[in-house]
């Protein structure tokens, strides 16, 4: 009913052609590049208190984000086993009123 249309290829030849490049009747020279800008003298390892108070509150956010995050996570695994022991529990109460009730 619905058949793709696979496409053919033809045989690869191992034949390159190479494109057609005309050659430009004169060549322009552009101006030498300007040289690199100097760095700056400003010493790259220096802190501000601006930026050493915003380092500061970006690792604490992280670290109580993280906290909160593996906290939450550790609940989820307590709650789930608890509530595994008590249907647990819970079965073998079944289990045994069953067998001494019949």
């Amino acid at each position: 009913m619905l058949r793709p249309k696979v496409p053919t290829n033809p045989t690869p030849t191992g034949l390159v052609v190479p494109l057609a490049v005309e050659p430009t009747a004169a060549v322009r020279h552009s101006p030498p590049p300007p040289p690199p800008a100097h760095p700056s003298p400003r010493p790259a390892g220096r802190l501000t208190p601006g930026t050493a108070v915003a380092l500061v509150g970006g690792g604490t956010a992280t670290v109580l984000v993280v906290g909160a995050v593996l906290v939450s996570m550790l609940l989820a695994v307590a709650i789930t086993g608890v509530s595994v022991a008590v249907c647990a529990v819970v079965f073998r109460s079944l289990l045994a009123s069953g067998r001494t009730h019949c």
